[in-house]
């Protein structure tokens, strides 16, 4: 899902970048929200002060909205009418209050009871993005009809009503008129009721030229000749069932598709650009088992005539779940059976699953305000993973889901600057800030524990009471716990308020003591804190669910139970000295784990052997190096334990590794000892990559080629001699046109030649890009363009990136990779990312974009001076939307400021003692 320095597992979710945290899509949250006098909240230290905000007043309701709209596709306009059919409960009103932005009302009227008057002026309050219209006299109760002409513009920001250009295979420029709604962009495009609760059904009719395809949430019902222009049709779409502004979407442009039904009968289209219509065939096939799949898990019909997905070419996030018409990132949906490597195929697959599981969850059933968007989001990155694993059981996807998903999220909610799974948003400037890891990682983590709490059994239970209940209705976070607790009987509410309302995890502290036959296990719970031990005065406490397993059963949990104090003793019976205990099988719980070394040693030779789990050896490395980063253990200890990963054969436990030996990578960058670090990465990638070589073999699958990449990749980073020669003879051939690299040798070949390359390697590579036809090709290009390590070229690709090449939401992903890169390279990308503020801040318009851009850039810097600068900077130029991610990365830096400080020594001397053990074996 991002830039080269993070690990796969993070690239693959920044559904934030290759396939990536992108995905992140945009919300916000209630002051009336019931969390807000939770015993429970905690705000994060030095949040800047909430901007006053009140939510629509209720006196005047709309029931449905006829909307029609006329797009210029020359002029970037666009000319709109809706009637909407209203219920006025308070009589005496003599005004209408709406959202609204960026529109022009050019009138308005209110007919009831056979009277109609019209309004007698339109006040906009442009900070809060509403429109009072005013009417001569008061409104009569009851039902009326609201009419209002406007216009307004298809803007180049990739939110609201927005044109997107592409171009057509002949090489010539064109625009698409499209949609992003979410969060509350919908009054960008018509005037409207644009918050979750406020539901309506909705009568599109839209006036496209013949030429173009239209599509809409529903199907069209009618096409006829525009009476006014004979290039233009009128085009209808059938009565949406009731739902919320920010689903509604409709898309203009020239598409080709593919088609086929569900086994329930749903008809399935996936749009591609025109002449691309075999790349949709892999999504549609996803999209055909996985409707039938929710349908039975949920037990509850896709409540839709059809469904389109649709890729788009200008698009801020990853995918948006517009009931019906679900649109994408190109490279979120297309896949090339040629061309297109094994990650994008997961990527898409795991993309699909999300957005569609949204139709119920989400669009049958809403949240009530957006402090509930994580139920949104995080139900749906948790159920994404249920889904591909029955699509594709070879994926191990839920292997992958700890590297990818719960390890980030650890990783962000153990800062002092996190914040609770559910915050409250009032104002639409904050809802950006909470499209990011805690909702939706955290969120499915949490949800994943849930899961595994109650079983599966249970969960479905509840889960369809709580759709059947709430459908075409809204609900809170409260709500579902009570339809959970219905089915299983387990206090559900309280046991998930510890994890929703307070921010942060514990750390769960095991010790061991041997009586005679049994084991005794002391285990304890505190905050866990990126910075070392928890010192505040009261401690948060959690309802931890913990299983336990042994040495006789690595896969079966022995004992389970609810830490709900901060400490218990535990005895298990029968349970020899030489058998090692385990906290946490499956990595299921959300919390991280502090063994006694005694305990710890006993687990160590699981690793080696393989007799503990893949997911159990990967969150005990990842837990180690974490507090290794709090300075709770030497780092140099981490890296003994990292050395016994020698034989690991499994493709998750190597991405998850590589993460962290990146950031060991990058924070020592700014040692001089930096080439050891390199030398040690390659003596430990060698042996695996030998074993892999560089061309798959017969009975391969889709994890060798995800484990082949990565591998190539890191060597050839690292500067692995044999490795940088064969990638440079590969791209050679690959120019030349003598042998086409796999589509999954790509990315490393790329990444190599440029890292070891000059100003020709770089040209040849921004040939390839402006040759490429395909976005997963662009993109590919565009995250490995920063490894060019001379400073001039570094500027060179630090210019591509705002330039006409690359689609402004990717221009991201090139400066991360620049910062990424090098120590040099975030030195430049910091100072062109201050150089060109304006122009990137206006680009995104405080977007989560422009949060992403913020984080890739000056995330690894380590001292104490960048932190200064990097918040001052932010202080004269505001961006509200990434406020808290400003503060996150000033905190990242001081706490890599203090682990170099602290290990950076232990760390060299190991090294050095290490390469004295290897050319002297005697030693």
């Amino acid at each position: 899902h991002p830039a080269n320095a993070l690990c796969a597992g993070t690239a693959q979710r920044l559904k934030w970048q290759t396939a990536p945290p992108e995905r992140l899509r945009r919300t916000i949250l209630s002051p009336a929200d019931r969390a807000h006098n939770s015993p429970f909240s905690a705000q994060p230290a030095n949040m800047p002060e909430r901007r006053p905000f009140a939510r629509l007043p209720t006196d005047v309701s709309p029931v449905n909205y006829a909307l029609w709209l006329k797009p210029d596709l020359v002029d970037f306009t666009f000319e709109g009418k809706v009637e909407a059919r209203v219920q006025v409960s308070r009589p005496a009103t003599n005004q209408i209050v709406m959202n609204c932005a960026d529109i022009d009302i050019i009138s308005a009227s209110f007919a009831s009871g056979g009277k109609e008057i019209n309004a007698t002026g339109f006040n906009y309050q442009n900070e809060d993005e509403k429109v009072t219209l005013s009417f001569p006299s008061a409104l009569q109760a009851g039902s009326g009809i609201l009419k209002i002409d406007f216009v307004g513009e298809l803007n180049d920001k990739m939110k609201g009503f927005y044109r997107s250009k592409y171009i057509t295979p002949t090489g010539e420029v064109r625009f698409a008129a499209v949609t992003q709604f979410e969060a509350t962009d919908a009054r960008r495009a018509f005037p409207c009721w644009d918050e979750p609760a406020i539901k309506a059904t909705f009568d599109i009719t839209l006036i496209v030229p013949k030429d173009r395809v239209a599509l809409s949430n529903m199907n069209v019902i009618d096409r006829k000749p525009y009476p006014d222009d004979d290039n233009l049709l009128e085009i209808k779409f059938a009565t949406t069932p009731i739902m919320s502004t920010y689903l509604v979407a409709f898309v203009v442009g020239e598409y080709d598709f593919v088609e086929s039904q569900s086994s329930d009968g749903v008809t399935v289209r996936v749009y591609t650009p025109v002449g691309k219509a075999e790349q949709g065939k892999f999504a549609l096939e996803v999209a055909t088992k996985t409707l039938p799949f929710y349908k039975d898990y949920f037990n509850v019909p896709y409540p839709l005539p059809k469904i389109d997905l649709i890729a788009i070419a200008d698009f801020a996030a990853g995918a948006m779940e517009n009931w019906g018409l679900v649109t994408y990132r190109e490279t979120a949906l297309l896949i090339d059976p040629k061309n297109s490597c094994s990650s994008s195929r997961q990527w898409v697959a795991l993309v699909v699953g999300h957005e569609l599981a949204h139709q119920w969850f989400g669009n049958l059933v809403t949240m009530e305000w957006w402090t509930h968007l994580w139920l949104n989001e995080g139900f749906a990155s948790w159920i994404e993973y249920l889904c591909v694993d029955h699509c594709f059981p070879d994926y191990d996807i839920w292997t992958q889901f700890v590297s990818a998903d719960y390890t980030r999220a650890l990783e962000l909610d153990a800062l002092d600057n996190s914040h609770p799974i559910e915050v409250n948003v009032g104002h639409p400037s904050e809802v950006d800030e909470i499209f990011d890891a805690i909702s939706y990682s955290k969120g499915a983590s949490v949800i994943r524990m849930l899961h595994n709490y109650i079983g599966d059994e249970d969960f479905r239970k509840g889960m369809n009471i709580y759709l059947t209940k709430f459908q075409h209705k809204n609900a809170s976070t409260e709500d579902l716990w009570d339809c959970l607790e219905e089915a299983s009987g387990k206090p559900v509410a309280a046991v998930m308020s510890s994890w929703t309302k307070q921010m942060g995890f514990p750390i769960i502290v095991v010790d061991q003591e041997q009586h005679g036959e049994d084991s005794v296990l002391k285990i304890s719970q505190k905050k866990f804190c990126a910075s070392g031990p928890f010192n505040g005065e009261t401690c948060p406490n959690w309802m931890v669910p913990i299983s336990i397993c042994t040495s006789e059963d690595p896969s079966r949990p022995k004992l389970t139970m609810l830490l709900d104090s901060p400490e218990t003793t535990v005895t298990i019976s029968n349970l020899g000295p030489s058998q090692w205990v385990k906290i946490n099988p499956g990595t299921v719980g959300f919390y991280r784990i502090q063994y006694s070394s005694t305990m710890l040693d006993s687990l160590l030779p699981g690793i080696r052997d393989l007799t503990l789990p893949p997911v159990d050896r990967l969150g005990l490395q990842n837990d180690l190096f974490s507090l290794s980063r709090a300075g709770m253990i030497s780092t140099a200890e981490v890296l003994k334990v990292m050395e016994a990963f020698v034989n690991e054969p499994n493709y998750t436990v190597w991405s998850d590794l590589s993460c962290n030996l990146g950031v060991l990578s990058s924070l020592l960058s700014y040692t001089d000892f930096h080439e050891e670090v390199q030398e040690f990465i390659c003596d430990l990638f060698t042996p695996i990559g030998q074993k892999l070589g560089w061309d798959s073999k017969q009975g391969e699958g889709h994890l060798d080629a995800l484990l082949r990449g990565l591998v190539l990749g890191k060597l050839g980073k690292a500067g692995h001699k044999p490795t940088v020669e064969e990638s440079h003879r590969r791209f050679k051939d690959h120019v030349d046109g003598k042998v086409v690299l796999s589509a999954d040798l790509r990315s490393p070949v790329y990444l190599t030649v440029l890292k070891h390359g000059d100003s020709a390697t770089l040209d040849t590579m921004l040939k390839l890009h402006k040759q490429a036809d395909m976005q997963e090709e662009k993109n590919r290009i565009e995250r490995v363009l920063g490894a060019i390590s001379d400073a001039e070229l570094t500027q060179k690709v630090l210019a591509f990136a705002l330039s006409e090449e690359v689609r402004p939401q990717d221009t991201v992903t090139v400066i991360g990779g620049v910062a990424s890169s090098s120590k040099q390279g975030r030195k430049a990308a910091w100072k062109f990312v201050k150089d060109n503020w304006d122009e990137l801040h206006n680009r995104y318009q405080g977007g989560f974009l422009i949060s992403r851009l913020i984080k890739l850039t000056v995330d690894g810097f380590v001292d104490e001076k960048m932190a200064a600068e990097v918040k001052s900077f932010f202080e004269s130029h505001h961006a509200p939307a990434a406020e808290r991610t400003v503060q996150q990365c000033c905190e990242n830096i001081l706490l890599n400021a203090a682990w170099l400080k602290r290990d950076a020594d232990d760390i060299h001397q190991y090294l050095l003692k290490r390469k004295g053990s290897a050319c002297n074996p005697a030693v």
